[in-house]
């Protein structure tokens, strides 16, 4: 399990949430607040398995070879995120607040009856310009709309919203308000008047 796009599922991640029992798992950037960090684990079995064929000649300091290797300010980093930032009473408030968010884009969604969804996982949010959602990567690539996205994108940006780039996605901060949350579902619904026309009766 790669938790580095899903740890906004709650402490601990998706594999948490769903008491999954990965053999692998790993974490990347969001653990250190974005400073370059990466953390990995594996089960018991996993590591005999290693030992036995690891050889240690070939090998870095950190015994895998490579770069992934703690250092001062990575270490920081994740001791301060996980101190201050993905906490319990974080993840509480944020997922409150990805929900409003998540219904608010809904709610333009069913009041233009667009072929369009929104998905949330968390603390994460993201729309898509289908109406069911990809079963795998070639499916999640071919349902773009590159002009559209560009569109939604420059329309928010243009009015103080950034969204996530490479995706019409949105994650909570600490520092998201229900204020920040409204003003993008007003966006939205005003980018897709500009669209499509108001809503008549």
């Amino acid at each position: 399990i790669d938790e580095t796009h899903t740890i906004c599922a709650g402490p601990g991640g998706y594999t948490k949430e769903h008491n999954l029992e990965p053999d692998f798992f790993t974490l990347g950037k969001p653990i250190a607040g974005g400073v370059p960090a990466a953390v990995y684990g594996f089960t018991h079995e996993i590591a005999t398995a290693f030992k036995a064929a690891l050889d240690i000649d070939s090998s870095d300091v950190g015994g895998i070879g490579g770069t992934l290797a703690g250092n001062a300010l990575s270490i920081a980093a994740m001791k301060a995120t996980l101190e201050h930032v993905l906490t319990d009473d974080f993840y509480a408030q944020a997922n409150v607040l990805q929900q409003r968010f998540t219904d608010g884009i809904e709610t333009v969604i069913e009041e233009f009856s667009l072929p369009w969804m929104v998905k949330r996982l968390g603390m994460r949010s993201e729309y898509w310009f289908q109406k069911t959602p990809p079963r795998n990567g070639g499916e999640a690539h071919d349902s773009g709309d590159y002009e559209l996205d560009r569109f939604m994108h420059l329309y928010c940006l243009n009015r103080g919203i950034l969204m996530t780039p490479f995706h019409n996605m949105a994650l909570i901060s600490p520092q998201t308000t229900e204020a920040d949350v409204d003003k993008h579902t007003t966006i939205f619904r005003q980018a897709v008047v500009a669209l499509f026309g108001e809503k008549t009766n």
